[in-house]
């Protein structure tokens, strides 16, 4: 069967879903290198700015929680195809908007909308890239989505370092200084107007995708279905597939109402998901990119050396994001999960050590390119193949929604509680917490983390759902 695939069919149209998780890490990441320029041009510089520059840095959030949430609402209602496309509309003006902003009023609007975009986004790319590939390398279809994450997160460094090269300034300026030179000016809004250049290539390339086969089954649109499925593996393909979602949807292509998701039968599955989701964020790996130069310069590197370190470390995670892409459906998906979550627990564990004992420079750098590593190849893309494969069929929209929506809330609370507690607990302590965080990670993923590698969406509903 797997020789009769269309595979340049299928890999197209799950590259173009999976662009916007290209612009989900570009437009997260793009911000920080823009951070310095756009503080002195709004005036967030000094210590009555506080919040107004942390509202500044985090509104996205605040949109990729209402994306989230509204991608349940409208997901399963307009289709999937039809939110990639308003997710790349969200993505282009949110982009221009910021470039083009005059006030602070107007950079937080722009910022909320790209987040709702983001939102949007982190849930239908997976969702549409489960739905429409094949089984036995679904999970590589779906991987491919964090991948693009990586590139984009990547993509993002490397234009704020160039743009900035252009006319740099000089370490520990003054925000006069800052506002005054070409970056304080005009630099940052370049960094986020190169934005719109794959927004646009992926709004023009989503309006030529075809919608997801079994969102038109459920619509009771089977011609339709059919003909993609038949593009994808041939007539014999196509008539399994359909028979096997239109079991399990009999009868239920009524409204789905969120109450629904709560019924016992569904609350195991939604419980094992929203863990995964918030584990994934509650790993602590986000803290070592979200505040790469505080843990580097507590290691004892000056800045040359927290730049390079932090190109490293992006190297790495996209090294390690292929290797998984190479691996999911030949390890399985529980095998990697529970490697993520033991490894991880293992590097901070080393990590709070060197801390602990002022062990600095090299063997950190070595210590957190490992967890990098780790993290890169299983927890990191493994968590969006497994939320888009655990769901029924009728529910995935609303299910993957809230799944999203804790996701983004756990990244939030993980985000402002991290200074707090290393300040509470020191680096070490910090780390040592984290490592504890990923131990009750392994146990729960031990006990309930099932195996999809290879089965068929309806297989997974009916095991899963009894």
């Amino acid at each position: 069967m797997k020789d009769l695939y269309d595979l340049k069919f299928v890999w197209k149209i799950c590259l173009v879903a999976a662009m916007g998780g290209l612009l989900f890490g570009y437009d997260w990441v793009v911000i920080g290198g823009a951070k310095p320029f756009y503080e002195a041009f709004f005036g967030l510089t000094g210590d009555d700015q506080v919040w107004r520059a942390g509202w500044a840095m985090s509104s996205a959030l605040a949109g990729c929680l209402a994306g989230a949430l509204l991608s349940g609402v409208i997901t399963d209602a307009l289709g999937r195809k039809k939110v990639l496309v308003t997710a790349a509309i969200m993505f282009t003006a949110s982009a221009i908007w910021t470039a083009l902003s005059g006030n602070y009023g107007e950079f937080v609007m722009a910022r909320i909308l790209g987040g709702i975009g983001i939102g949007l986004a982190s849930n239908v790319s997976p969702i549409y890239i489960a739905e429409i590939s094949p089984a036995s390398m679904r999970g590589k279809f779906v991987s491919i989505n964090q991948l693009t994450i990586v590139i984009g997160v990547l993509a993002a460094q490397v234009v704020n370092l160039l743009i900035y090269q252009y006319k740099p300034v000089e370490t520990g300026a003054s925000a006069e200084v800052m506002l005054n030179s070409w970056n304080g000016q005009m630099g940052w809004r370049w960094m986020f107007a190169a934005e719109a250049i794959p927004a646009g290539l992926f709004f023009a390339m989503a309006l030529a995708i075809p919608e997801s086969p079994r969102w038109l089954l459920k619509r009771s649109r089977g011609d339709e279905a059919r003909g993609i499925l038949v593009k994808i593996g041939g007539d014999e393909y196509a008539r399994k597939e359909i028979e096997d979602v239109e079991e399990t949807l009999e009868g239920e292509r009524k409204v789905i109402h969120f109450s629904e998701l709560f019924r016992p039968r569904l609350l195991k599955i939604l419980g094992l998901g929203i863990f995964i989701a918030v584990f994934q964020q509650w790993c602590g790996i986000n803290v070592i990119f979200n505040y790469a130069e505080e843990i580097f310069e507590a290691a004892g590197y000056d800045v040359s050396g927290m730049m390079f370190n932090i190109v490293i470390t992006g190297l790495v995670n996209l090294i390690f994001t292929v290797i998984a892409i190479k691996t999911v459906d030949r390890w399985g998906r529980r095998p990697l999960m529970l490697l993520g979550a033991g490894g991880l627990m293992l590097t901070y564990g080393i990590m709070g050590s060197c801390y602990y004992f002022g062990i600095q420079g090299l063997p950190v750098l070595i210590v957190v390119l490992a967890a990098i590593a780790f993290y890169s190849m299983t927890l990191a893309p493994i968590t969006w193949v497994l939320l888009s494969e655990i769901f029924p069929n009728r529910i995935r929209g609303a299910s993957m929604s809230l799944c999203v929506s804790a996701l983004w809330i756990a990244c939030f609370l993980l985000t402002v509680t991290f200074k707090p507690i290393n300040a509470a607990l020191g680096a070490s302590g910090t780390f040592w917490l984290y490592g504890v965080i990923c131990l009750v990670g392994f146990a729960v993923l031990y006990r309930w983390a099932p195996e999809t590698k290879g089965k068929t969406l309806e297989e997974i509903e009916c095991e899963l759902g009894g």
